[in-house]
């Protein structure tokens, strides 16, 4: 597949989904491009979009208008269903079936199927084969997708807040074990998830959708160098305003603490920390609510 979004994880131009029953539009004029070999973390508060894009992405669901491409291909197309898993959040198997029904039912369905990657995630888990998907814990079943996901040996794994119902130990086990297949066969990763330490040690990519909007964009490294916690005298709100953006500050008495992505040098007198991912995130996440102010202007890599 050639062109200019081929080597590209997601790609979107004015992208927009409406639920009809629901009303409204889910998502509204995305466009961003998401790079290939990334880890990307999705994140957004509830009702921002997140699982439709993946729906979207996984070719669940059709845009209402513009265009979306994964890895260069059209969304539930035969090329892009070989190339592309999705795991979703209620995680579709069968109660019935044995485990291992499930696993020879993913190589039956996948020309492509590793069967000794598939039977290696169960295995690591201590899931016996001759049990029951209906039986297992919410653990096992979770891991149980995931080798179904990872079996089929995707370019492109999407993963609809996969680990919502496992505990911290198990969420940890299996985060590591999808970080190693990331590495070892290069897949992208975009994983949505309210986890947000779990992401700053992860991922290498951030989108946030805002109100079914893009609001990031961006290297994660990037974030981080151009952000900045500031502390110092209210008085200076205005220009601090006027030379950055200020994404979310807040004043108690005569002291101002704002976090800003930086346009230049600062100047004034401030007291300065860099922040982490999960912070810079909950600034955006968070922009809006009373007593905050909301971002200024959206990003360049959002636009």
């Amino acid at each position: 597949m050639s062109g200019p979004d081929a080597s590209a994880a997601l790609c979107a131009t004015g992208l927009g989904f409406r639920y009809r029953r629901r009303g409204g539009w889910a998502l509204w004029d995305c466009g961003f491009t998401v790079p290939g070999g990334r880890i990307t973390a999705l994140v957004g508060r509830n009702g921002a979009g997140k699982s439709t894009l993946l729906h979207l992405a996984g070719g669940l669901l059709r845009p209402a208008s513009g265009r979306l491409r994964v890895l260069g291909a059209v969304p539930g197309t035969p090329e892009a269903r070989a190339r592309v898993a999705l795991l979703a959040q209620d995680k579709p198997l069968y109660p019935r079936f044995t485990v291992a029904d499930t696993l020879l039912m993913g190589e039956k369905l996948n020309s492509s199927w590793d069967r000794r990657a598939a039977e290696r995630i169960v295995r690591e888990g201590d899931i016996p084969l001759q049990a029951r998907v209906g039986e297992l814990s919410p653990g096992r079943r979770t891991r149980l997708a995931l080798a179904l996901a990872l079996g089929k040996r995707p370019e492109l794994l999407l993963l609809d807040e996969p680990l919502a119902d496992l505990d911290p130990v198990a969420r940890g086990e299996i985060m590591a074990q999808l970080m190693a297949e990331a590495v070892e066969r290069g897949i992208s990763i975009v994983l949505s998830s309210h986890v947000l330490p779990e992401l700053e040690e992860t991922c290498d990519w951030v989108l946030v959708l805002r109100d079914g909007r893009v609001e990031l964009n961006e290297d994660v490294e990037v974030l981080r160098a151009s952000h900045a916690v500031l502390t110092g005298p209210a008085g200076q709100a205005g220009t601090l305003a006027a030379e950055h953006t200020v994404v979310r500050s807040r004043t108690g008495g005569r002291q101002l603490t704002a976090l800003i992505r930086q346009r230049g040098p600062l100047r004034g007198d401030w007291h300065v920390e860099r922040p982490g991912l999960e912070d810079i995130l909950l600034g955006y996440l968070r922009a809006g609510e009373p007593g905050h102010r909301a971002p200024a202007e959206r990003t360049e890599a959002a636009a």
